[in-house]
């Protein structure tokens, strides 16, 4: 308990929180709005109608298009007319194909040299959640491995105090297999998925074959791996509401913090502290499947120099993910143009980036009042799955751009680390997090995945099917939930699915 409170006293003085007794307390509202705040979030016990507003996702912001592939790629619906010329300035530089210098179009040059994409939309494709390589796909652009090592006694990562952020590379291959390179220099190798059928029987006699995934490297490029690599799959997140995320106050992420199970739930969320690049002090982590980062202006900014081989001011790799022992790699040209800016994408480019992922929207809940949808809410949260996956915040008063403000919205998530069990472990620390823990995925938009994503893989590595099999996969601290899941009749289960599917 000392040490976070210690850690949220540093947050106190970067971020202007009070504090009562243990507990952070928010300072961008007065008293009466604190207590209005505090009741419109607490968990309902009426499952016979909708709550107010809770079709509307993201509060005024919340999209209200017709269903369909770009649902999650239309923005804020409270924007200004100038904030929507901006965001559709963010979305063609999100779609931008980069390629290698030197080029003819020097603008958009400065691809890899080693890269998994060459646009951002290509990992988020439509804005959506990624996937394992499909059958006969030979690139898997939206699914990457993580590598790293364990830390020496020189950890090179940043730290202040006792938080410590990121990971430490492969020696050779960095921090993320690099499957493409541009002419005249191999990709790193290439992911290879082998998968082994477990059968789990649920508590009606229903048997659900669930898919373990075993991960190595083929075609290796450049040498061996080292000996203690460890290896993490990610596929990549859905973007809708990452601004409004962005402004749930630090105090509200905290008050659901419970380290030590105080209250006996075997719930025991953390929050992940990591540190901003940005400025060097600590922060509160929430973004990425470990919530190793703070801010979508850093995890642009890393996916730029890590998924693309962009470099930016906030990461100035000009040669991404390369290596002192990829000697070729570093011979390559890149793309900075000093007439553009020091690299290759300059603070124009990363503004209008950082606000297309600030301000994209959220779909509308649909169904929310149907009778199966209510059965199936009251299920979800009598199965505990609301500890975790909590429902609604308030966005701060304070937030920068007045869209993102003072909104209720029902992202459907804690942003605290969780330790999810052996059968979700990848055994690899990252920053603060161990190798048990994940951040609690939002929930919302998950049910629009197969249509604007076109699949219905779920978790970290897209290992679940559909949503039966991604509950079934819960462990550690979800253990009572998934194993309630598991004994609920199939009517039951299929109304909490129905109800996951309204989101």
């Amino acid at each position: 308990m000392k040490t976070r409170l210690t850690l949220a006293l540093t947050v106190v003085l970067a971020g202007g929180l009070a504090f009562a007794e243990d507990r952070p307390v928010r300072s961008d509202l007065t008293p009466k709005d604190l207590a209005r705040v505090e009741a419109v979030t607490a968990p309902t016990t009426d499952f016979s109608k909708p709550e107010a507003s809770e079709n509307k996702s993201a509060g005024k912001g919340t999209t209200t298009f017709p269903v369909n592939l770009s649902s999650f790629s239309h923005f804020l619906s409270n924007l200004s007319f100038a904030q929507q010329e901006q965001f559709n300035l963010g979305d063609g530089l999100f779609r931008k194909i980069w390629v290698s210098a030197p080029s003819s179009t020097q603008a958009s040059d400065g691809l890899g040299p080693l890269f998994n994409a060459r646009s951002c939309q290509s990992c988020h494709i439509k804005d959506g959640r990624g996937h394992p390589p499909l059958p006969g796909e030979s690139e898997s652009a939206s699914m990457f491995l993580r590598l790293s090592v364990p830390p020496g006694a020189d950890d090179p990562r940043p730290r202040q105090g006792d938080v410590v952020a990121g990971v430490v590379g492969d020696p050779t291959y960095g921090g993320q297999l690099q499957e493409l390179g541009v002419p005249g220099l191999k990709g790193e190798g290439r992911m290879v998925i082998d998968y082994t059928d477990v059968p789990v029987t649920l508590g009606d006699g229903t048997v659900v074959t669930l898919r373990q995934p075993a991960y190595s490297i083929a075609d290796l490029a450049y040498g061996p791996l080292a000996e203690n690599v460890m290896l993490s799959p990610r596929v990549a997140n859905p973007m809708i509401g990452l601004g409004l995320v962005e402004q749930v106050p630090v105090a509200d992420i905290l008050a659901h913090e419970d380290p030590e199970d105080a209250d006996g739930d075997g719930i025991s969320g953390r929050a992940s502290w990591t540190i901003l690049p940005e400025t060097g002090q600590v922060a509160l982590g929430r973004f990425g499947w470990k919530a190793g980062m703070a801010s979508i202006r850093s995890q642009s900014a890393n996916a730029f120099a890590g998924d693309i081989g962009i470099s930016t001011p906030l990461v100035n790799k000009p040669h991404g993910d390369c290596t002192p022992n990829q000697t070729a790699c570093l011979a390559m040209p890149t793309g900075e143009q000093v007439r553009l800016g020091e690299t290759e994408a300059p603070d124009p480019v990363m503004d209008l980036v950082t606000f297309y992922a600030q301000t994209l929207g959220v779909p509308e809940r649909r169904n929310a009042g149907d009778a199966a949808v209510l059965r199936g809410k009251q299920a979800f949260y009598a199965a505990g799955c609301a500890s975790c996956h909590t429902p609604k915040f308030v966005t701060s008063r304070d937030a920068e751009n007045p869209a993102l403000a003072f909104q209720l919205i029902w992202p459907y998530g804690d942003f605290l680390l969780h330790d999810m069990g052996e059968g979700l472990a990848d055994h690899r620390p990252e920053g603060g997090a161990d190798g048990y823990e994940w951040r609690t995925q939002p929930l919302w938009g998950i049910g629009l995945t197969e249509t604007v994503s076109g699949h219905t893989f779920f978790l970290h590595d897209g290992r679940a099917r559909n949503l039966t099999e991604a509950i079934l996969w819960h462990g550690g601290e979800a253990q009572a939930a998934r194993d309630a899941f598991a004994d609920m009749s199939k009517a039951t289960r299929d109304d909490l699915v129905a109800f996951l599917e309204s989101l």
